[in-house]
């Protein structure tokens, strides 16, 4: 049976009315006060890869149970009245991330064009993944 949308149909909808930023943009808000990058890529991909300096990472399956106040997976991270920049490999896990924050009500979001990417293509600074120690 034929879907009625395929993934890159849900990428191109959520890309049509959430906001994106490019590369240049999202370096001139590093390390701003009031700006939050939010990694949604898996464990996996930043020990393999690294992150953005400073980002926070959110894996895409547990976002909304971490952005939901109500949620026993909720955290604080996520409601300090920031401006939140998302980011994955190739921006189309973080448009539907972006989309679907704004649809829970958290704004100000945005995600980077290209992902971490177009980042990396960039010559932006990476970082290692840090390590949480019990």
């Amino acid at each position: 049976m034929p879907l009625k949308r395929g993934c890159m149909q849900l990428v191109a909808d959520a890309r049509a009315r959430i906001k994106t930023i490019s590369v240049a943009e999202a370096q001139e808000m590093l390390g701003k006060p009031g700006i939050q990058f939010v990694d949604i890529r898996d464990v996996r991909e930043l020990e393999r890869e690294g992150m953005i300096p400073g980002a926070f990472n959110a894996p895409r399956g547990m976002l909304e149970f971490w952005v939901d106040p109500e949620s026993p997976y909720y955290k604080d991270v996520f409601h300090e009245g920031k401006t939140y920049v998302l980011y994955c490999k190739s921006s189309w896990r973080s448009a539907l991330a972006t989309a679907a924050l704004e649809d829970m009500g958290l704004t100000p979001v945005c995600h980077i064009d290209g992902g971490f990417t177009a980042w990396q293509a960039a010559g932006a600074p990476v970082a290692a993944r840090e390590h949480k120690h019990a």
